[in-house]
Formats: structure tokens, C-alpha cells, sequence
């Protein structure tokens, strides 16, 4: 799941948009969106010039948004921001057990080893 939040002044089809994009930023770190990916996301905006109120359902209310011409520097911000999410949370997760009901047994998986990631960065650099 992932969750694009921002202050823009978006109509729903340009959060539609933007939310499209975050999936971009998920491919970027090398997932292969196969059958099993999950790739559900919601995108919202916290500007007040988009909140729907009582006042809102009964009039005409118009909204200055931002622009089509105007959203590349918003795609491109969710791309690299839904990448960097990614690899925080890869880089941050601990080692964690749980049962697994279907192999009716513990299940360890461990964090990532960050020393040998950033070895494996440091040999493999452009």
C-alpha cells in the first residue's frame, strides 16, 4: 500500500494522476509488478480550496487547481519520493518472527544486512 499525501491543489483526476506515478517509483527500486505485487494506492490532498463541506454540496463551488501543463514536477516528486520510501523502509526493518499458518511453524526473516549493502553500492558504483 502505498499512500501519496501532498498540499497541491489537485482535482480528483489529477490525484488519480499522480497516484498512477507512485507505481513508477515502485518499479524503480526493481520490483517486477507480477501477479503477486500488491499495488494498491491512494492519493489525497490536504489543501482547503478541495475540501468538500455542507456549504460545497449545495452550490457550484469552483477551485482554482493546478494545471495538466503544471504536473511534471508533481509526477516526478511522487516517482522519487515513492523510491526513497522503499528503501528507507527496507534499509530500517528489523528482524521479525511470525507464525506461518500454513506451514504451521515459526518464520524468521532478517533485516537487511545495511553493512553489506552499502559494500555491495560501493563496488557495484557507476
Amino acid at each position: 500500500m502505498i499512500v501519496v499525501a501532498t498540499d497541491a491543489q489537485l482535482s480528483d483526476r489529477n490525484l488519480t494522476r499522480l497516484a498512477k506515478r507512485a507505481i513508477a517509483g515502485l518499479s524503480h527500486t526493481g520490483a517486477s509488478l507480477t501477479n503477486g505485487t500488491s499495488g494498491y494506492v491512494i492519493a489525497f490532498s490536504t489543501h482547503k480550496g478541495v475540501r468538500r463541506t455542507a456549504q460545497w454540496r449545495n452550490s457550484l463551488s469552483m477551485y482554482q487547481e493546478v494545471p495538466n501543463n503544471r504536473m511534471s514536477p508533481l509526477f516526478q516528486a511522487t516517482i522519487e519520493t515513492t523510491e526513497e520510501a522503499i528503501y528507507n523502509s527496507l534499509l530500517m526493518a528489523t528482524t521479525t518472527e511470525s507464525y506461518n499458518v500454513v506451514q504451521q511453524k515459526m518464520v524468521r526473516v532478517e533485516a537487511l544486512p545495511i553493512g553489506e549493502v552499502q559494500k555491495t553500492l560501493k563496488r557495484n558504483k557507476p
